[in-house]
């Protein structure tokens, strides 16, 4: 029996049929945090006049759905940026959704490293070899960088303390008395008291009649 594999779809690059990445604010900060390059955005990815996006919900199935292009539910729409062309047809397309779907389930969703944005750039580069413009998922890149930033730190720290109760363990095994010097004090002065040679008592004078007697 033979096995037929699915060939996974390749980077396409150039094309005549554009590809357009349509972004929407997910809060009204937007606004003013959008002229310091930073801001919530939800993305889709339009093609062949339909738009793909990936959102969250609690099965394992694909999280990936389409619908019409710049009317996306519960979202502002504030632009649409070309990232290139494909020359994919509308059924590679979609064959192409079905590949990253694998990946894009909707229990798999998180918004700081598998959010919409993360979807939208894989497709896009995928469909034409560019990626979607770095502000658009600024903000999940900068939290991202800060956890790692912690994690690392946390790291070291605990290498430092480890290194350092090894060095107290250390220390405190060199200082430990050997067993000459941990005697009991009282052996120490038994031993001392019979080292100690006792003075003769002294001669009892000879009686004074005896000495009359020899003279």
């Amino acid at each position: 029996m033979m096995l037929l594999f699915k060939k996974p779809i390749e980077e396409r690059t150039g094309g005549s049929v554009p590809v357009y990445l349509n972004v929407y604010d997910l809060t009204a900060i937007n606004g003013y945090a959008y002229w310091f390059g930073l801001g919530v955005f939800h993305s889709g990815v339009q093609v062949h006049g339909v738009e793909y996006a990936f959102g969250a919900h609690e099965r394992s199935t694909t999280g990936i759905f389409e619908g019409v292009p710049k009317q996306c539910d519960g979202f502002r729409f504030r632009k649409t940026v070309l990232v290139g062309k494909t020359d994919m047809k509308p059924t590679e397309v979609r064959a192409l959704m079905d590949e990253l779907a694998q990946s894009y389930k909707g229990n798999a969703y998180n918004l700081i490293t598998k959010n919409c944005n993360h979807f939208c750039n894989d497709a896009c580069v995928k469909l034409t070899g560019n990626s979607i413009p770095n502000w658009v998922n600024r903000l999940a890149r900068i939290v991202t960088l800060n956890s790692t930033r912690i994690r690392h730190h946390n790291r070291i720290e605990d290498k430092v303390v480890t290194m350092e109760t090894k060095k107290e363990l250390t220390n405190e095994s060199t200082k430990t008395p050997s067993s000459d010097s941990t005697s009991s004090p009282s052996s120490a002065v038994c031993r001392g008291r019979t080292r100690t040679r006792r003075a003769p008592p002294p001669c009892s004078p000879l009686p004074s009649h005896s000495l009359s007697s020899s003279s």
